[in-house]
């Protein structure tokens, strides 16, 4: 037995403002590398690189395929902005990439490729989750522009690929989702590990292959608009994770080798909130209710009575569907239920109300969505619920309008004042009675700009980063 090491690298702050900054790669390394090195899990020495400079990362991949063996099983997960330049070569990014020098400024794919060619090992896994042409600017998406599969596959190796992800779902110019999540892609690989449900064949082991099956099938169940790739040249399979699921030792051996497809992620959920100015401006924690299918207290979501069995269904042989559409006979589960729970009719989910608090960072503004992570609908048989957003409709305010970062409000100023000059006292939105100069010749509907008294500007981080401007409008009161 050779040994198990997992290099991942993340990158997902950059010091070129043409690339979008990336708020999953940090909490992508995280997660992958627990579920990697859980003794019962993977049993992988792990090493994380994040937000590395370019001659870092270059050095880590490196030293990582420097003197293996044949029998060592390597793993090594990138995440960050995926870039081509002008003959379609493909580099992936790091902290100090320049768009215009691609070349000295990040990873090249033939640098990769050219390290795992040369390393001994014969069972290499590449998972490679990165947005292939790069969100430049804000408005638009990545597209699936560079074969990677050509660039990266070769003897001894799997690639992974998750194609045309972009960290931010954009409209029009504005992000719609404030919270750090992992991708998509990543997601679907840690829960296929963690859960065992990678574990197609039931042997109690994710084979290279399974995890890719999973991978396209947990996407094209979430609706994300992207589909996985994959390229194997392995020598022989590759098993990654044993599957950590306990069972109970008095169940019957058929629970023991039952398809796992019964549990599916469940739909994510919408709500409208509406929120003062002042609260948009401040921040606020706030209670929403919400009603979704949670899981049925009855069978822990499992959607069988006591004394039942789940089969493999035997119109689709437990693969869930028939002519590339969901099975009839099991409803898409790819297995059927002997005697269902009653409480849930099978569906291992029950309606219910519940109070879910969510915290406001300041600055938001109407069409913003703040995403809560599984405080969806549960998934049916028991599957991980999907997300919560949360979106913002911002209430309009009696005295003071919103632009952008801007707040305006108009004042009655009286004419001595405004002929020559003088301090007045302003009542603010969310600073208090602020003394305010008024410039001598000033006539109505001419404005003074406050600096600093504005809506605090959110950045894609969730960090404030300063304040807009309060823009007073003049009102000369003649006497």
């Amino acid at each position: 037995m050779g040994v198990r090491d997992a290099l991942l690298i993340a990158t997902g702050t950059y010091s070129s403002g043409r690339l979008a900054g990336l708020r999953s790669p940090a909490a992508d390394v995280v997660e992958l590398a627990g579920v990697l090195a859980d003794p019962a899990i993977g049993w992988f020495e792990t090493r994380q690189v994040v937000d590395a400079p370019a001659h870092q990362a270059m050095r880590a991949i490196e030293g990582f395929f420097r003197n293996r063996g044949t029998d060592d099983l390597l793993v090594l997960h990138i995440s960050c902005h995926g870039v081509k330049d002008d003959d379609g070569l493909l580099y992936f990014a790091c902290a100090d990439t320049d768009p215009d020098l691609l070349a000295s400024t990040s990873v090249p794919a033939e640098f990769l490729h050219a390290q795992m060619g040369r390393c001994r090992a014969k069972s290499i896994v590449l998972l490679l989750d990165c947005c292939f042409s790069g969100a430049f600017v804000p408005g638009m998406k990545a597209v699936a522009g560079v074969d990677a599969k050509e660039q990266l596959s070769g003897y001894g190796r799997a690639v992974l690929m998750a194609t045309g992800r972009t960290e931010y779902a954009w409209e029009g110019s504005r992000f719609r989702e404030l919270e750090p999540e992992p991708s998509r892609f990543t997601e679907a690989i840690v829960h296929g590990l963690r859960t065992g449900e990678a574990d197609r064949d039931g042997d109690g082991r994710v084979a290279v292959d399974e995890l890719y099956e999973h991978v396209y099938e947990r996407l094209r169940e979430s609706g994300a608009k992207q589909t996985p790739q994959w390229s194997s040249e392995l020598v022989h399979r590759v098993y990654l994770a044993n599957r950590a699921i306990s069972v109970p030792a008095d169940r019957p051996p058929k629970f023991r080798t039952r398809p796992q497809r019964r549990a599916r992620r469940g739909q994510d959920a919408l709500i409208l909130l509406d929120i003062p100015l002042l609260n948009a401006v401040l921040g606020t924690t706030e209670t929403v209710q919400v009603e979704t299918a949670n899981t049925c207290g009855g069978c822990e979501g499992l959607g069988t009575a006591a004394d039942s069995l789940v089969e493999r269904c035997h119109a689709c042989d437990g693969d869930a569907l028939r002519e590339g559409e969901d099975c009839e006979t099991c409803k898409g589960f790819g297995t059927l239920i002997e005697n269902p729970c009653p409480g849930c009719a099978g569906d291992g989910r029950v309606v219910a109300r519940r109070s879910v608090r969510v915290k406001i960072p300041p600055g938001v503004g109407s069409g913003m969505r703040i995403r809560l992570t599984e405080q969806g609908e549960t998934g049916p048989g028991g599957g991980p619920a999907g997300d919560l957003y949360v979106e913002i409709n911002e209430l309009p305010d009696g005295r003071f309008e919103r632009h952008g970062n801007d707040l305006h409000c108009t004042t009655t100023v009286p004419a001595a004042i405004a002929r020559d000059g003088g301090i007045i006292d302003l009542e603010t939105l969310a600073d208090g009675v602020k003394k305010i100069r008024i410039p001598g010749g000033m006539k109505s509907g001419q404005t003074v700009r406050v600096a600093g008294l504005g809506v605090p500007v959110l950045r894609a981080s969730g960090e404030v980063d300063g304040r807009g401007d309060l823009m007073v409008t003049v009102d000369v009161h003649e006497r």
